[in-house]
């Protein structure tokens, strides 16, 4: 997948998909932030009281409760005392959406919690231990897709990083052979001028390499070795 918004469309297909083979009214994807907090990133629809289930899931919810434990919460009537006891503001705001039924399966790496996957039926209807397979196996794929973007992602930033470290380190080399040539002395203590120079201006070693060999930075301003 080349970028995030490849990810996020494969997870909306994902969601539409659980709704077409599970039978289900309405399928979302959370996934946990930095600070653990879940966040909608995929839904089967756009319906505004069906995203507020989803917002409320932040503070209460079988999808927090997942989440939490790593267990999947499946066949939980909304209506019942279980529901109402644990959850009572989400379960009487999902009746309210004309819900009756919900599935949250776990959304993992290993050990590791990413999100959830939250189904919701608006029929009283349980699902058998095949179709409960069959959505834990969907949440499973979208787990394999958010884990494949994320592995991509740090292979990018490694990258980047080597590169800009390794036009940094040249871009200093060029700058102490400048310093050594214009001074005539070794390279070393040319490079013991421009650091010492960096460090009482508190710029940047490569920076203030960047300015010798630009031109912009008047080498009599730099300490001679």
């Amino acid at each position: 997948m080349s970028g995030v918004s490849d990810v996020s469309a494969f997870l909306q297909s994902l969601a539409v998909r659980c709704v077409e083979l599970l039978g289900v009214s309405a399928a979302g994807v959370l996934l946990a932030d930095s600070e653990g907090e879940l966040r909608l990133v995929a839904s089967s629809g756009e319906h505004t009281w069906v995203l507020d289930l989803y917002a409320l899931q932040q503070e209460q919810g079988p999808c927090l409760d997942c989440y939490r434990s790593g267990a999947a919460h499946t066949n939980i009537a909304i209506g019942g005392l279980e529901a109402a006891t644990l959850w009572p503001e989400f379960s009487t705001r999902a009746r309210e959406a004309g819900f009756e039924m919900t599935q949250v399966l776990p959304l993992r790496q290993g050990d590791q919690m990413l999100g959830t996957l939250n189904l919701f039926q608006a029929k009283p209807q349980v699902l058998s231990p095949d179709e409960v397979a069959l959505a834990q196996a969907l949440a499973d794929v979208a787990a394999i897709a958010i884990v494949q973007r994320r592995s991509l992602e740090r292979s990018e930033t490694e990258r980047d990083q080597l590169q800009q470290a390794l036009t940094s380190r040249v871009v200093i080399e060029q700058a102490k052979g400048v310093l050594a040539e214009r001074w005539k002395c070794t390279v070393d203590e040319a490079f013991g001028a421009l650091r010492g120079h960096a460090r009482a201006n508190r710029l940047r070693l490569a920076e203030c390499a960047r300015q010798v060999v630009a031109g912009e930075l008047d080498r009599e301003a730099i300490r001679r070795p």
